[in-house]
């Protein structure tokens, strides 16, 4: 019986390489010169370090734009509350979204059984396992969840016959 698994993957290496590439370019630019700002790693979270609300944004800018030029889906980094930070700077915490959650999971078996396919989904923890008599069905699967607005990027693994 034909498989492949729904996940949702984030190529760790390229999200790393970007970030030191944004802090690169902080360094170089002349409207960050004389200013604290950069990207740092605090304890498994990463953070936005500004002194302004302008230059976080400047900071989320070229993050995304090198997020986009090393094939990382923006779609996995998401944004929490600016806090305050010492000496009157502004810290924004980066989260990293990886897995598929719950509410996640139970929209995308929803839309697949709407669709009425002959297939079958099983949630197996963070990632989802679909399967079918036909490997013609995974393959219009796949097509049908390409379309699908969702807050997180679908990856597909493991196409097996």
């Amino acid at each position: 019986m034909p498989t492949f698994d729904i996940v949702n993957k984030v190529d760790i290496e390229a999200f790393k390489n970007a970030i030191d590439a944004v802090n690169r370019e902080i360094l170089n630019r002349y409207d960050f010169k004389g200013s604290i700002s950069k990207i740092h790693l605090e304890e498994d979270t990463y953070y936005l370090l500004a002194e302004s609300d302008m230059k976080l944004n400047q900071i989320k800018d070229l993050l995304t734009k090198n997020l986009v030029r090393k094939n990382v889906d923006i779609k996995s980094i998401s944004f929490e509350k600016i806090e305050k930070a010492s000496g009157g700077n502004l810290r924004l915490p980066l989260i990293l979204n990886q897995g598929i959650n719950k509410e996640n999971a139970q929209k995308i078996i929803k839309y697949l059984k709407d669709q009425k396919l002959k297939i079958q989904t099983s949630v197996q923890g963070e990632q989802l396992r679909v399967s079918g008599k036909k490997r013609d069905d995974l393959q219009i699967t796949i097509s049908k969840l390409k379309e699908l607005e969702i807050s997180i990027p679908l990856n597909f693994i493991n196409f097996r016959d």
